[in-house]
């Protein structure tokens, strides 16, 4: 149960950093969503940094590591996981369950996002 309220917690600050930045006032021409790009990329980045400094240092405590990446990453982007897990794959020598995981995640994302507001109209 500790661990559940660990994770919800980071949840909260996580959704709360998302919100927060998605008020910021950028708006490019384009129209390019910079903005969740930002977000994606700085939660892979985070929980990148988190993983390398767990590993490296066996005393970090494991609570404040499921914090950081369950917690406030999850919270934040599910991107930050995706990413995550995309360069386990690489790195265990699995690219082509690293390239279909990537393709699948991304076609299959945007096609249910197109299924979704078909079933709706």
């Amino acid at each position: 149960m500790q661990n559940c309220l660990i994770v919800g917690a980071g949840g909260a600050l996580g959704t709360i950093c998302r919100y927060l930045i998605g008020l910021l006032a950028v708006q490019p021409e384009c129209g390019f969503p910079v903005k969740t790009l930002f977000i994606n990329v700085l939660g892979a980045f985070v929980i990148g940094l988190v993983t390398a400094l767990a590993v490296k240092n066996s005393a970090l405590d494991p609570r404040l590591v499921l914090l950081l990446k369950v917690g406030v990453c999850g919270g934040f982007t599910t991107f930050s996981t995706f990413a995550y897990e995309t360069s386990e794959l690489l790195q265990t020598g699995r690219g082509a369950a690293a390239l279909a995981y990537v393709l699948l995640s991304v076609t299959l994302g945007v096609l249910a996002v197109f299924a979704a507001q078909l079933l709706v109209r």
